[in-house]
């Protein structure tokens, strides 16, 4: 189901402070415009920063795309599209249409050298009538194939070099996946960076623009109680899910290529463990927090292939129930495969080889068609070290919780113990909330509108470095042969709606741990 935003009444127009920027006149071209992702996500979080006066008058957006729209149908289908997404308040009308005459569009084919030339031909003028001075931001919105294409034809025209060096700038924002594998991630790496400078790059990972995820820096940075026992001396282990509820979505060719590691794991679930894992920067500023998140990928341990089953547990959705409606299963979804070795469900454990975290293990936990949809990052500290209450009713002391939930109801929650009121000493686990929606009066922005803004004003913290790239595929690589090697061998089903496989249970119970309950 998709999301509908309510934006709130436009305030004052605040003046630029260093926390509240507002980036100069830029032309934003999206390639795939007429795609789905264009009108469900990056023209309403455009439209949203329009509206709060986070954006100039003169930004511009050209969409690119085969369907043979004109400017005028493309601007009605953007309309429809922020209608649908969006709450509009009904006296918008100003605003939406100063919005909507900035978008601009070209109907042609991404592998057609001409229409580059007509790009060009479109952005020059909008350069001088709309003040966008050169300033350029290239959005690949479209499959994968796609990319090398788009990059050779823009450094052919002549597109991918700021026009005034030193005044204007040119960056290229690409979407994920960032390849398949190592050595299809470092193919389009180097064909980016034949004609791109790294520094001009933005690899978006919308999972790093959400709210919650941006605030695990502040929880840790910003408040001396918790910083002092971030470590191995204090925390059991630490456990990070990112569930769905949906199957693929008739996404079923792609998914099979795929699979739940590549599309999850290799990327969102990584960086959010980075986040968690990550040694204080020397400073809050883009490369001193991205040299940090490459440490930590640089301490995890390689997985032992020859023990791999006490590291790693795949598995796949078969058919199963939510309430009164039946789930197919996953190899019962269009165009994939009847025998399909493809896995909807991963269970990993990490080890991080630093002084920090050494003997702490990382669970990670994602899945389709699981009971519902919830992302988390749970540290479970360690039992206190001696049971002082033995002999009386509480014969066992939960562990403390520190939970970040990262959607839905983004929020913060610390479990400790308490004694329950009564004559005899009975203690149980309560907790202390924090919930965005009740204590900020405004909803968090989406993960679209803070990273479109970052790069439109040059800010490439949130978004993925090369070198981050290579060493998550460095990673993973090895397990994902040596699930192709076993195919159905290893291959664990659990039924849609449920959380999982049983095998994962018991993969984390050999532990002495179970899964926390989302």
């Amino acid at each position: 189901m998709n999301k509908v935003v309510e934006i709130p009444r436009a305030a004052e127009t605040p003046p630029p402070t260093p926390t509240r920027r507002v980036p100069d006149p830029c032309a934003m071209v999206i390639f795939g415009a007429s795609g789905d992702l264009t009108e469900r996500k990056l023209v309403p979080a455009l439209y949203y920063l329009f509206r709060q006066h986070m954006l100039p008058e003169g930004f511009s957006v050209v969409g690119c795309a085969r369907t043979p729209y004109t400017h005028e149908r493309f601007r009605e289908k953007m309309q429809a599209a922020l209608k649908k997404y969006l709450k509009v308040p009904a006296e918008d009308g100003s605003f939406l249409e100063s919005f909507l005459n900035g978008l601009f569009y070209i109907a042609d084919d991404f592998s057609d050298p001409k229409a580059y030339q007509v790009l060009s031909q479109l952005l020059e003028p909008l350069d001088a009538e709309r003040g966008t001075a050169g300033r350029r931001l290239f959005y690949m919105a479209t499959p994968p194939s796609f990319f090398p294409v788009i990059v050779a034809h823009l450094g052919s025209a002549g597109l991918a070099k700021p026009k005034i060096p030193g005044k204007s700038w040119t960056r290229l924002v690409v979407e994920k996946p960032f390849g398949r594998d190592r050595e299809s991630a470092r193919e389009l790496n180097r064909v980016i960076t034949s004609v791109f400078d790294e520094k001009q790059v933005y690899r978006i990972d919308h999972y790093l623009g959400k709210e919650t995820v941006q605030n695990l820096l502040v929880l840790r940075f910003a408040n001396g109680i918790f910083e002092p026992i971030w470590n191995r001396r204090y925390i059991d282990h630490v456990q990070i899910a990112v569930a769905e509820d949906l199957g693929i979505e008739n996404r079923g060719a792609y998914y099979e290529e795929v699979g739940l590691t590549r599309d999850m794991i290799q990327n969102h679930v990584l960086s959010v463990l980075s986040l968690v894992a990550m040694e204080p920067p020397a400073n809050f500023e883009a490369t001193a927090v991205r040299d940090e998140k490459a440490k930590v990928m640089r301490a995890i341990r390689p997985f032992p292939l020859d023990r791999l089953h006490e590291y790693a547990v795949r598995g796949q959705y078969v058919e199963g129930w939510a309430g009164d409606q039946r789930l197919p299963a996953y190899r019962a979804e269009p165009k994939v495969s009847p025998q399909s070795t493809t896995e909807t469900f991963a269970a990993l454990k990490l080890n991080i080889d630093n002084w920090r975290w050494a003997d702490v293990p990382f669970y990670l936990r994602s899945g389709k068609r699981l009971p519902k949809r919830v992302s988390e990052v749970t540290i479970q500290f360690r039992r206190a070290p001696h049971l002082l209450f033995r002999g009386t009713a509480t014969e066992a002391i939960e562990p403390n919780l520190l939970a970040v939930r990262i959607q839905p109801d983004e929020g913060i929650s610390l479990s400790f113990n308490a004694k329950i009121p009564d004559t005899t000493m009975q203690i149980r686990p309560v907790k202390m909330d924090f919930r965005y929606d009740e204590v900020f009066t405004a909803s968090p922005p989406t993960a679209y509108e803070t990273l479109l803004l970052d790069c439109m004003l040059g800010d490439p913290m949130l978004f993925t470095r090369d070198d981050f790239v290579d060493l998550a595929w460095e990673l993973l690589d090895p397990v994902l042969n040596r699930w192709k090697e076993d195919g159905r061998k290893g291959l664990f089903f659990y039924e849609a709606g449920t959380w999982g496989p049983p095998e994962a249970d018991a993969f984390i119970e050999r532990d002495g741990r179970k899964w926390q309950i989302l």
